[in-house]
């Protein structure tokens, strides 16, 4: 593995970009999280066990619970403006309770806004987790759980950071801090924006560090300077007025499945590339990611092409990458010699940085359109969409940050993109343009966040609230 030009941690004296020497409260704030940890883990475990969905179909009182909890774990820390606040949905139903917090900055000081989400995903089946998915587990140096990497781990280590940080500084500590704690992110953060627009003032800050991310590896941390943007949506092939018997009409006519089967099938060339026209693509990736780590990470089955073409971290980070993710027909237990009169997949497409959504969703109706295949019916319906992040690495934060992940660490951090997608942080430098966004985390390859038997590696885990403590408090040395 070969690292990018990353932001420089120091000047060439070895002072931080504000002439602060960076090693003096290192191993104060070292010591202070090493002391608290247990406590740490205590409370992480207990988030865990809270089953907080935002999804509509689920039980909203468990969702309810885990906002008084993190708010509870706020006020701990001493701050007393703490708030639970919502947005109701356009259809009128409440979205996810937000957890805010603040301490004001002094005067002359700048803010900073620490965001995570307290909502996580469904268990899904349950007899593909090794442990009991809200109950938390400590196994071989990781915890294992629901929400315990994504993103109950980014709530505790903004609130350990935090602890540190006051402890260590005391008085001195004059930086404003802002937690932003979403509860339903993992439903698309419906609410959001108005979310945002309602309390744009209460939450404006400087600098904003989004803990929802990833690190390169264990032991290699990472600041993810790009993420792709996302479109989805629905195609469906309509081929009959209604079903027929397929031994008595099947042969001058293909079922619907067999030409919306056709139809995805352009939507890549031989090599597995994209074949839409008119994507943004780059193939610039500064990383390099070696294929046998992807295979690995990725539980890539033996015998497998991978698919594209490019560096991998280049078709993981800057191309678009599309996947089929629903498939509607008769499931094959209650399938019968039927001739389907209609199938409808729906698509999930992954933006590369620059790419605009709205022309990207064009681009793929453009393509199902022109591609029916015998002449089918195809109906295209566009679906969610948000824009793909870029940062500014040459901020001032994102010198600091690097400086931090690596002092954390002991090993130089790393840039990277993620091949995900986070919405909101469009939104965010709309109302914000001026500030400052970082985007980190506390997960790694093997954290297998919305999959079963999701973990968190301890050790990073502890660092990771170091890197941000030390971020804390030499952003208090700024004005």
């Amino acid at each position: 593995m070969t690292s990018p030009a990353a932001a420089t941690p120091g000047n060439i004296d070895g002072t931080t970009p504000w002439g602060l020497n960076p090693n003096p409260g290192t191993e104060d704030l070292r010591a202070a999280i090493d002391r608290s940890f247990a406590a740490t883990l205590t409370r992480l475990k207990e988030l865990v066990a809270i089953p907080g969905i935002a999804w509509p179909s689920f039980d909203r009182s468990p969702l309810e619970r885990s906002a008084e909890a993190v708010a509870e774990l706020l006020r701990a820390t001493g701050l007393e403006d703490v708030q639970i606040l919502g947005c109701d949905k356009p259809d009128g139903t409440p979205g996810g309770p937000a957890v805010v917090a603040r301490r004001p900055a002094a005067e002359g000081k700048p803010t900073i806004l620490l965001y995570a989400h307290h909502d996580v995903q469904p268990a899904g089946d349950e007899g593909l987790w090794e442990t009991a998915p809200f109950t938390a587990v400590e196994k071989d140096g990781r915890l294992y759980g629901r929400g315990a990497a994504d993103d109950k781990a980014g709530i505790m280590a903004h609130i350990a950071a935090y602890a540190a940080a006051t402890e260590v500084l005391g008085d001195g500590l004059g930086l404003g801090v802002t937690f932003f704690f979403e509860g339903e992110e993992e439903a698309g953060s419906p609410t959001f924006r108005p979310f945002l627009e309602a309390h744009r003032e209460l939450l404006r800050a400087d600098v904003i560090v989004v803990a929802d991310s990833s690190n390169w590896k264990v032991g290699v941390p990472a600041l993810t300077t790009s993420l792709r943007g996302l479109v989805d949506g629905t195609i469906e092939v309509q081929v009959l007025e209604h079903a027929v018997h397929s031994g008595m009409f099947g042969g001058p006519v293909l079922d619907a499945p067999t030409l919306l089967s056709r139809l995805i099938a352009t939507l890549h060339d031989d090599d597995g590339n994209v074949a839409i026209q008119g994507l943004v693509a780059f193939d610039n990736a500064a990383v390099e990611f070696p294929e046998a780590d992807y295979r690995a990470d990725a539980s890539v089955l033996d015998g497998v092409r991978l698919a594209g073409s490019g560096s991998i971290a280049s078709r993981l980070w800057t191309k678009p990458a599309l996947s089929i993710i629903g498939f509607d027909a008769p499931a094959v237990d209650v399938a019968s010699n039927t001739l389907l009169p209609r199938a409808r997949a729906k698509f999930s497409l992954r933006l590369a940085p620059g790419q605009v959504p709205e022309e990207a969703m064009e681009a793929v109706r453009q393509h199902v359109q022109a591609h029916a295949p015998f002449g089918a019916r195809v109906t295209f319906t566009p679906g969610e969409s948000g824009n793909p992040f870029q940062t500014d690495t040459s901020s001032a934060a994102a010198g600091l940050a690097m400086w931090a992940l690596g002092e954390a660490w002991g090993v130089q951090a790393v840039e990277t993109g993620i091949g995900g997608s986070i919405p909101f942080i469009a939104d965010l430098t709309e109302l914000y343009p001026d500030v400052q966004i970082l985007v980190t985390g506390v997960e790694d390859p093997d954290s297998r966040a919305h999959s079963a038997n999701e973990s968190l590696h301890l050790g990073d885990f502890q660092k990771a609230i170091l890197a941000e403590a030390l971020l804390l408090s030499r952003l208090n040395a700024t004005p």
